[in-house]
């Protein structure tokens, strides 16, 4: 079976973790960016924002890659019409 770690959001477009897998996945997501942050920013006098900003571009698409493989099909929403999530 294959299991869920994002649902759709209720109101607009995208996911949110329903499983531990996807809760990990954000974990590690903002555990790298807050170290790719401390690491390449202004630090000493050595900075390196172009590698961060295409760091954080990269890890951002691999993060939409996982939500979009391993979650519900994205769509816009506008709520919760049918009573039910996911109509």
């Amino acid at each position: 079976m294959n299991k869920v770690w994002f649902r759709r959001k209720t109101y607009g477009w995208g996911w949110f973790p329903i499983s531990w897998q996807g809760w990990l996945v954000i974990a590690l997501y903002a555990a790298v960016m807050v170290t790719l942050a401390l690491v390449l920013l202004p630090k000493n006098g050595q900075e390196f924002p172009g590698i961060f900003i295409a760091s954080v571009a990269i890890l951002t698409l691999i993060l939409i890659v996982i939500c979009y493989k391993k979650g519900e099909k994205p769509r816009w929403q506008w709520g919760n019409r049918g009573g039910k999530h996911g109509e």
